[in-house]
């Protein structure tokens, strides 16, 4: 799985700034679950862009080039939520195999 620079950068900065929101706001934590939230919006918005791409280059006012990124981009963050469901699941199922 090949992971876009630019969306990467991109995830990076907004972890740090919610980090740095967070410590100036007297909390020392991060909301994983706002985190995961806004990553799924993210990735539903990337698909919508990509779907009225598609849409203009049917109609003749767009470039196929800007359809293949857009799709590219939603296919990069479908990726990334869907590895990030992934541990989050591999986390809980070690969870459960701890004995207690």
């Amino acid at each position: 799985m090949a992971i876009d620079p630019v969306s990467a950068a991109r995830a990076y900065q907004q972890a740090a700034n919610s980090a740095r929101a967070g410590a100036a706001g007297g909390a020392d934590q991060v909301d994983f679950g706002g985190l995961v939230q806004e990553a799924i919006r993210q990735a539903g918005q990337s698909a919508s862009v990509a779907e009225h791409q598609a849409l203009a280059v049917a109609a003749g006012q767009a470039d196929i080039v800007d359809v293949v990124t857009a799709i590219a981009a939603a296919e990069t963050q479908l990726q990334t939520v869907i590895a990030v469901r992934d541990q989050v699941i591999s986390a809980y199922q070690e969870i459960l195999r701890m004995p207690i």
